[in-house]
């Protein structure tokens, strides 16, 4: 038996709609208390010196620090006459920022946030600059926080001004046509010794004047019987409207409001605030807006309204939802044209139309892949998206809105040829029959057997697909012989509103069978063994990994849950964790407490059965996901495996000056990754092929 940490226990009890709930590890849930911070170091250092033993940490270290190496494009953004773009030239542990006439051209340095800190915690979570481009907004985040302060600076001189505005995450800031200000959302100051784990709620959207002190900002919107809505402010593409987007947490309904910029005093009033559907403008002018939506369209459409204007009476369909199934993922107008992003099981292809919703072409993607990133702007007859797949790091395209054509505008060097590895995709059918995508990625020629190592990844929540993608930990994993998995999960948008909703609330089962299902499919055909099988997920995916290491331990190889949401009942009750109540429900209601409890990965651990080998994965900064989740998690799964007698390490490694995943140093990340294939090397007993 591996010889785990003791963690203290105390006798916190809560009462759940009659039910008594021990929570023996609640004191871990004050990440500033003398004592969680001892366990925290004394849980590293036991998993330090189970990794310190693998032969093979150093060469995954070394290979991924090679994968990893290769430029990294960001999109190049237009304002006035210049393109703001990201860049990394691979290894820096941040991207930098870069001004430029023209989009061929990487351009002018304008700000390296690799300077603003020694270790390389201090991120670009995102930038807004003015519509002439003479001025920059850029969110500054440090140590992975979701929190970012807003600074500004001056392009042309390079200068930082003074204006600051603080207290904003989740949000978007929104420029004044003149540049003489900007909108933006913010929360209220947490307290002071609580800003990582304090509830969030509240969101109000203020107007900066340039030049003065936040304490002068005015504000614009709030609804304090509404303080469950997330505010997003933009303006329209004529800068005649204020337009802000209400969001009910993280339910797939929303609102607009809207604002006359055109008249002084004008109210915010309601434009599509039914919440019966999601809305985003996609082109914005005094006559006609274009709305990606998916109201009457569970795979959504594109409507024109005109602004101001809620009859529906008056909407025209432009494109109309498609028949065959494909998911109108995202829109831009680029000229007399508009791109559309659509997915086919779950894999990215792009349509061209013209601007009456007419004439509808394809356009040739690269091959079976994603795209990550996309941007378009009408003025500018341009738009750019970026395209990865799994052996392809993400290459930036340039789409031509007068030719319809698409061409290649940056691809990186590469440490490994793309061709020598294969992406198929197949289809399973989950526990009560669904069929549910399957894509599976590895070396070209290799012989697949139930001895192969396989990384089963998923998410399966909030709307969100899970699509084919470039990560140098897969890329090695195949490297050396694995095979990568990737299943698209109910609750995910791979298949619109339907496919969503069959994952969520009282149908959140769906997305553990599903995943279960895929790793006895593996088996079944062949792929791999139980032995074999390691599964991962991160964030909403680290629940879906928690929940089937629970509910089926037999089953798997080795686990590894990342930043994962593992207390169910409690998980609403920290920063921003209210508004996943739309996916999960919550404890707070006997209907909620029925479904959570079922498979809350926290309470679902029995003391009478084996773990298969498991590192629960958590940053210290993590103020979406407190770390407090993996550490509750960890401590229980820990004593239960002593008291059953279970021989396999159950561990835990959290990582420090870190959050949710953003932001991360390229060289932390690099150790993190190294560290969980050093643990699967051991875990499945893997043996790397021999170096040259």
């Amino acid at each position: 038996m591996y010889d785990f940490p003791e963690t203290r226990k105390d006798q916190t009890v809560d009462v759940y709609h009659g039910k008594s709930i021990a929570d023996p590890y609640r004191w871990l849930e004050d990440d500033n208390s003398a004592e969680t911070k001892a366990w925290v170091s004394a849980q590293n250092c036991v998993t330090e010196e189970y990794l310190a033993m693998v032969p093979e940490r150093g060469r995954w270290r070394k290979r991924l620090a090679e994968l990893w190496n290769f430029e990294k494009f960001g999109l190049p953004q237009k304002h006035g006459p210049y393109y703001f773009s990201f860049y990394n030239s691979g290894l820096w542990n941040q991207p930098a920022l870069y001004i430029s006439p023209s989009y061929a051209d990487r351009g002018r340095l304008l700000l390296d946030p690799n300077n603003l800190s020694s270790d390389g915690t201090v991120s670009l979570s995102a930038i807004a600059p003015s519509p002439d481009g003479k001025l920059l907004a850029y969110a500054q985040a440090e140590a992975g926080s979701d929190w970012v302060v807003w600074k500004i600076l001056d392009t042309a001189s390079g200068k930082q001004l003074p204006d600051q505005i603080r207290w904003c995450k989740n949000g978007s800031v929104a420029w004044l046509g003149d540049g003489s200000g900007f909108f933006y959302s913010r929360f209220a100051e947490p307290a002071a010794d609580a800003e990582l784990t304090a509830l969030n709620k509240g969101q109000s959207v203020w107007l900066h004047r340039m030049g003065s002190n936040q304490a002068a900002d005015t504000l614009v919107y709030e609804r304090p019987d509404q303080s469950e809505w997330y505010l997003y402010p933009t303006t329209s593409d004529d800068h005649k409207w204020l337009i802000i987007y209400a969001s009910p947490g993280c339910n797939p309904e929303t609102g607009i409001f809207i604002k006359d910029l055109r008249i002084d005093d004008s109210p915010v009033e309601p434009f599509l605030a039914d919440f019966d559907a999601a809305w985003q403008v996609i082109d914005s002018t005094e006559e006609r807006w274009i709305l990606l939506t998916n109201q009457a369209a569970g795979r959504q459409r594109l409507l024109s309204i005109t602004p101001g204007n809620s009859d529906r009476s008056q909407w025209q369909e432009l494109v109309a939802e498609d028949p065959e199934g494909r998911v109108l993922d995202a829109a831009h107008c680029c000229g007399q044209s508009i791109l559309a992003l659509y997915m086919t099981d779950a894999r990215a292809e792009l349509r061209v139309f013209d601007r009456s919703g007419a004439n509808m072409r394809k356009v040739e993607l690269p091959g079976i892949g994603t795209i990550s990133e996309s941007c378009g702007q009408r003025e500018s007859n341009e738009a750019f998206i970026l395209f990865s797949s799994f052996a392809r790091p993400s290459s930036l395209y340039r789409f031509d809105g007068s030719s319809s054509a698409l061409s290649l505008a940056s691809a990186p060097s590469l440490a490994f040829k793309p061709d020598d590895f294969v992406t198929s995709q197949v289809f399973y059918p989950s526990k009560d029959g669904t069929r549910i995508p399957l894509f599976i990625a590895h070396r070209r020629g290799l012989q697949i057997h139930k001895d192969t190592p396989a990384l089963l990844y998923g998410y399966g929540g909030f709307n969100i697909p899970v699509r084919p993608r470039f990560e140098p930990t897969e890329m090695a994993w195949m490297d050396q012989g694995g095979l990568v998995a990737l299943a698209c999960l109910r609750g995910g948008g791979e298949y619109g509103l339907d496919w969503y909703n069959a994952g969520r609330l009282a149908n959140k089962q769906n997305v553990f069978d599903d995943f279960i299902a895929a790793a006895e499919w593996l088996i079944a055909e062949g792929y791999t063994s139980r032995s074999k099988l390691a599964i991962n997920g991160r964030s909403n995916g680290g629940l879906l990994v928690g929940a089937c290491l629970t509910q089926r331990p037999d089953l798997f190889g080795a686990a590894v849950p990342e930043v994962g949401v593992m207390d169910m009942l409690r998980y609403h009750k920290f920063t921003l964790g209210w508004g996943w109540t739309s996916d999960y429900g919550c404890s707070d209601t006997p209907e909620g407490y029925t479904i959570v409890i079922q498979y809350s990965p926290l309470h679902n651990i029995k003391t009478d059965r084996h773990y298969p080998p498991t590192m629960v994965m958590t940053c210290d900064h993590d103020d979406r996901v407190i770390p407090a989740h993996s550490h509750k998690f960890t401590a229980t799964l820990q004593a239960a495996q002593k008291a059953a007698g279970g021989s396999a390490p159950i561990l835990t490694r959290i990582t420090t000056s870190a959050g949710h995943g953003a932001g991360m140093p390229t060289e932390k990340r690099i150790e993190e990754r190294a560290d969980l294939l050093s643990f699967l090397t051991a875990a499945l007993n893997l043996k790397l092929a021999e170096q040259p």
